[in-house]
């Protein structure tokens, strides 16, 4: 292997299998995947270690999982452009209908006896279809 091969950082191999569009639809089932984990483990630990109450650590879960998500889709995904805080800022604002929904189901359905794991993957969900609903994924212009 040569010294510029070598000093590459790793994701750039990952960048370079996501340019073709089975490449690209397998990143974005484990960027999926990974948010989904990430959402899961930081509500039980907000709720159940920290203490707080389910729908503010619901919110924190949730926001912590799209700093994750944006994070992995600008390192894995785009080649051509650098992360900045104005799309981060556009991707947050465009997220946050998902972020309501998503607390409001995961407090309701916990109020009604569901338990909060159970009702987090459904507000997940939910958050989901509203974001795309609402153009999320566009922020990277058709990258994603």
């Amino acid at each position: 292997m040569t010294a510029s091969r070598q000093s590459r950082p790793p994701w750039t191999h990952v960048r370079h299998a996501a340019r073709g569009k089975k490449g690209r639809g397998i990143i974005k089932f484990a960027v999926s995947g990974i948010s989904i984990a990430i959402n899961t483990l930081a509500l039980f630990l907000l709720s159940q270690e920290a203490g707080l109450a389910l729908a503010l650590a619901s919110a924190l879960a949730v926001e912590i999982a799209a700093v994750g998500t944006y994070l992995l889709t600008e390192t894995c995904m785009l080649t051509a452009r650098t992360s900045t805080f104005g799309r981060f800022a556009r991707f947050n604002v465009a997220s946050l209908m998902g972020l309501a929904l998503n607390v409001f189901i995961v407090w309701f359905l916990a109020r009604l006896g569901l338990y909060f794991l159970a009702a987090n993957l459904l507000g997940i969900a939910a958050g989901f279809t509203a974001n795309r609903a609402f153009g999320v994924s566009h922020m990277w212009g058709g990258a994603v």
